[in-house]
Parts: C-alpha cells; structure tokens; sequence
C-alpha cells in the first residue's frame, strides 16, 4: 500500500483556527474604530457648522445657578466645575447612606422570613412582595407627596417633642453647638471601631483555640461608648445645643433633612431591601441543615448558630447577587431628578441647558456612575474573595 507523503506543507491560512480567530478580531477592532472615527468626525464637523464650542472649558466659568442642598460650601458664583463637584457628593452621600442601611434592613427581613413565628414571616414575606411589584419610581413620588404634602407649612410646624419640627420644608431639629469636642470624640469613635474590630479577631481565635467565648458585644459597647465619652468629659462636658427657631417663612438654626432627600432616601432603601432579603433568604436556605443541627449539638444558642456558622457558609452565595443590587441602587439614585433631589444627573442636565455642552454633559453623567459602579464592584469582588471557604 503506498504511503502518502505529506511534506512539510504547511496549513492554509483560515484552515487554521488561531489564525483565523485573530483576522476576525483584528478585523472587528478596525470596523469599530472605523465607526467611532466616523461618528466623532461627523459630530464635531455638525457642531462646527453650528458654531457650537466644543471641550470642557465651560467648567471653568461661572454657574450662575443655586442648588438647595450641599455637603460643601456652594454659592451662584462659583464654576461649574464646582457645581458639578457638589452633586457627585450629593448622590455619593446618598448611595453610602442607602447601601448601609439597605443591607441592615434587607438582612433583618430575610432572616425575619425564615422565622418559626408565622406572624413575624408572614409580616416579612408581605412586605417583600409589595415593595417588590412597585416600581421604584413610584415609591419616590408617594414618599415625596407624603413628606411635601401631608406635613404643615412651617409656621404650622409638628413639634413632637422639644427641638424637633416636621413641616414640609424638611424635618428640623437640634444639633450640638460648634465645639472642637465634637470633632475629637468623632476621631476617638474611629478608634473605638478599630479596636472593636481587632477584639472580635482576637476573641474569635480564642474561642477557636480553647472553647471559651468571650463577651464581645459588651466589650464592644464599652469601647464604642466610652472613649468618645473620655474625649467629651476631657473637654468639660459641653452640652450647649443648637435649636432650630422659627424666623420669617422657615426656620434657622440645628440641621434639617430636607423632603427631597428623605423620599429619594426612603424609596430607594425600601425597594432595594426587598430584594436583598431575598437573597438573603436565599442564601441561608443554601446551607445545609446540618451544620445548623451540629452547632446545636454542641450548645451554641440561635444567635451564635447564626452569626458564626450559618451566615459565613451563605456569604459565597449572598455576595454575587447583593453587588447587583447595590449598584441598582446607586444607579438608581439618578431618579432623584424626578422630585427636585440636587444629585449629579440633576445639576449636570441644569449645566447642558445653560452652556448647550450637551456631549461633555452626557459624557461626564456616564463617567461618574462607571466609576461609581466599578469602585463598587471592586469593594465587592475584594471582599467575595476574602469571605470565600478555602478548601484544604
């Protein structure tokens, strides 16, 4: 039989699969940079016809606009950039608060769910399923017209209880006055949560170690508690507080939460939590049975059951799910432009419809909430990671 020699022939080109993979990916790069060169070249070729300026150079020029709510000292005469820089704070100040306190609440509703009280898990699974099946839209403006148009004016404002006011200008009440204390027992709370964090470490490696437990809670508290008020009695005690009082049409003085962040607050913790404690529920009932019946065996209460063996082995499945519904969250502050909340959508759209900057305005919107999604799913990713079972 002869032998058919093959040689030193070599495979044609497209009949080998890297090569081939290659040429269509070279290829859809250079289709996509040429649509991208086409596109930008025809919008700056459109604008220039119209006399429309191009670049960020409008950030540098006056605002000429107020905005109702800032974490930074803000006024009319500052610059756009300026302007700008006040809503990214005020959607980062509402994100941070609304992620905290979503997994708080979406935590204690899914275990809530899973309760053997059948009031408390019929509460819980109703509450799921009617903030579920509203649309979060919705939420806000009944939350909005709950707070603007069911409370009084101000000169009519509910005083519950003293240097407190609900009207429908905000809720108003007292703060302590200025005093470098408060600042003080704020760094000494910081090291407070340190120590805390090292002595629940060090308590957990002990009870590993030897079987004993240790009153961490407490020990905790104590912390917590008490170096701040060390810090307060070292400074004499100060108690002098500033009391809102009513002048004109509002009032002045203390600290006021203003309807506009409350419904945008409330509504988008309400809705999220929800569904996190789905997830939450749903990762409990991924653990085993048994590891909860053999941490009885061995005499540990619910509450430890829980906190040490239950919720560690869930986090691998709770985490995945959870950063999806954090960054819903965060996106989803954008609707505060819908019931007057200043968030960066809101003072970038005020920026567009004063400088006619519509592309750097858009573009600037889609920069920061990437960055806002990508730092958080970094946080997120990091702590996956760290909480994930290490096989041996």
């Amino acid at each position: 039989m002869q032998k058919i020699d093959t040689g030193d022939a070599k495979t044609p080109l497209f009949n080998d699969p890297a090569k081939r993979s290659l040429i269509y990916q070279v290829g859809a790069v250079l289709m996509v940079a040429a649509l991208a060169y086409y596109l930008i070249s025809n919008t700056l070729n459109n604008l220039d016809r119209q006399s429309i300026a191009t670049g960020f150079g409008f950030l540098d020029k006056e605002s000429a606009f107020e905005i109702g709510e800032s974490v930074i000292p803000y006024s009319a005469a500052d610059t756009y950039a300026r302007a700008l820089i006040v809503g990214v704070l005020n959607t980062l100040k509402v994100s941070f608060i609304g992620i905290v306190l979503t997994v708080v609440l979406g935590t204690l509703i899914g275990v809530a769910r899973l309760s053997t009280n059948w009031l408390v898990s019929r509460l819980a699974a109703t509450y799921i399923e009617v903030l579920q099946d509203i649309p979060v839209l919705l939420q806000l403006f009944f939350w909005y017209a709950i707070f603007y148009e069911a409370l009084p004016a101000p000169r009519q404002a509910l005083n519950p209880i003293s240097g407190l006011f609900l009207c429908n200008r905000g809720m108003i009440f007292a703060i302590p006055a200025a005093h470098p204390a408060w600042m003080w027992m704020g760094w000494a709370f910081l090291l407070a949560c340190g120590l805390a964090w090292l002595l629940r470490r060090w308590a957990m490696q002990r009870l590993f170690e030897t079987g004993k437990p240790f009153p961490t809670f407490w020990s905790a508290l104590g912390l917590l508690v008490g170096l701040p008020l060390v810090v307060w009695l070292f400074f004499g005690a100060p108690v002098a507080m500033d009391t809102p009082h009513l002048r004109g049409f509002n009032f002045q003085g203390g600290m006021s939460i203003s309807p506009e962040f409350a419904a945008l607050l409330l509504g988008l913790v309400l809705y999220t939590s929800a569904f996190v404690a789905e997830i939450v529920r749903a990762g409990i009932q991924s653990v085993n049975k048994g590891q909860t019946e053999a941490a009885k065996a061995l005499g540990l209460k619910s509450g430890r059951v829980l906190s040490l063996v239950v919720l560690p082995q869930a986090l691998r499945v709770i985490i995945p799910p959870l950063t999806s519904q954090l960054l819903n969250l965060t996106k989803n502050s954008s609707l505060a432009v819908a019931i007057g909340f200043p968030d960066f959508v809101s003072v970038a759209n005020t920026t567009i419809n004063q400088t006619g900057q519509a592309i750097e305005g858009v573009a600037l919107i889609m920069a920061v909430y990437l960055s806002l999604s990508l730092l958080t799913s970094a946080f997120m990713n990091w702590y996956n990671k760290k909480m994930a079972l290490v096989e041996r």
